[in-house]
């Protein structure tokens, strides 16, 4: 790889090598540790399986034709595997059930792939909570082909049931959905004052690359901003061809990359997920925090 240097570096909680090399590409490590932890949601409390103890689970965020290494631990109770969606290269284990108690390393190598894929449990019931977003940014000397964003924003659509998804050890197939949720939030709209609502905060006239999964299992999701459109310029992990629109529709599985131009007024506008079957609607609120001088 020629002459490289060598630091460990700690990411959201997660130790990984590093190494700094004449190579445009790197070599990263990212320990999960599945584990049982306890969430309050629609005014009720129970357990569920997560990684690192967190709902979703945790990014992974490289540069493309890197090499990524995953060591699950299953601290849980049952049997899990991890499926790496869209990944072209990859030792994913997806067969490979990491007993309770062991572990498991899936090796990635990115090839072409560019912007924003996923990854979840490969069973319903453990992927209802076992997911996370996998981010591939353009080559150290690579640029976007389109206009730079000021920053991006990664927002995962997932689904919250009050019935344990987990009985005598196993997961089971979780019916429908008691709420759905924004980055872990299920919003205003389930009648429970505890529940907490997704803010993404945004600068006047800033950028911004917004990355969305539907992470549902079972639902076609409509995503939309108020008095806001979006740019397409991503989907599933390749760039695509410039798109205009107001809402996005994504099947389950699907990823789409926009971009969104904080151009409106000062203010707050919500933030929708709705399932095309009309079940249910979440919300969470994009809010300006400065303005331009010309106002």
């Amino acid at each position: 790889m020629g002459s490289e240097k060598q630091g460990f570096i700690w990411l959201s909680g997660l130790l990984f090598l590093n190494i700094l090399a004449v190579s445009t590409s790197d070599v990263l490590y990212y320990e999960f540790f599945l584990q049982e932890s306890q969430f309050t949601k629609l005014c009720s409390t129970k357990s569920i399986l997560t990684v690192n103890g967190s709902f979703p689970g945790p990014e992974i965020r490289v540069r493309r034709g890197d090499t990524v290494f995953v060591n699950v631990h299953n601290q849980g109770n049952h049997a899990v595997s991890l499926k790496w969606e869209g990944v072209k290269d990859s030792i994913d284990g997806s067969n490979e059930l990491i007993q309770p108690g062991r572990n498991f390393t899936y090796e990635i190598e990115l090839e072409d792939e560019i912007g924003t894929l996923w990854w979840h449990a490969t069973s319903a019931g453990a992927a209802a909570t076992v997911h996370g977003s996998f981010v591939i940014l353009p080559a150290a000397n690579e640029d976007y082909p389109f206009p730079a964003p000021t920053s991006d924003q990664t927002i995962i659509l997932g689904e919250w049931f009050r019935e344990e998804l987990t009985k005598a050890n196993q997961t089971i197939a979780p019916g429908s959905a008691d709420a759905y949720t924004i980055n872990g939030h299920p919003g205003e709209t389930y009648g429970c004052s505890n529940d907490t609502t997704y803010e993404m905060q945004v600068d006047y006239e800033g950028l911004y690359l917004v990355r969305v999964i539907n992470a549902i299992a079972n639902e076609t999701m409509v995503f939309g901003v108020a008095s806001h459109s979006f740019t397409i310029v991503g989907q599933s992990g390749a760039y695509s061809r410039r798109s205009f629109t107001n809402s996005l529709t994504l099947a389950p599985a699907q990823v789409v990359d926009v971009l969104l131009c904080a151009n409106q007024n000062v203010g707050h506008y919500y933030i929708t997920a709705r399932p095309s079957s009309g079940a249910h609607i979440t919300n969470g609120i994009l809010r300006y925090t400065t303005t331009s001088s010309l106002i």
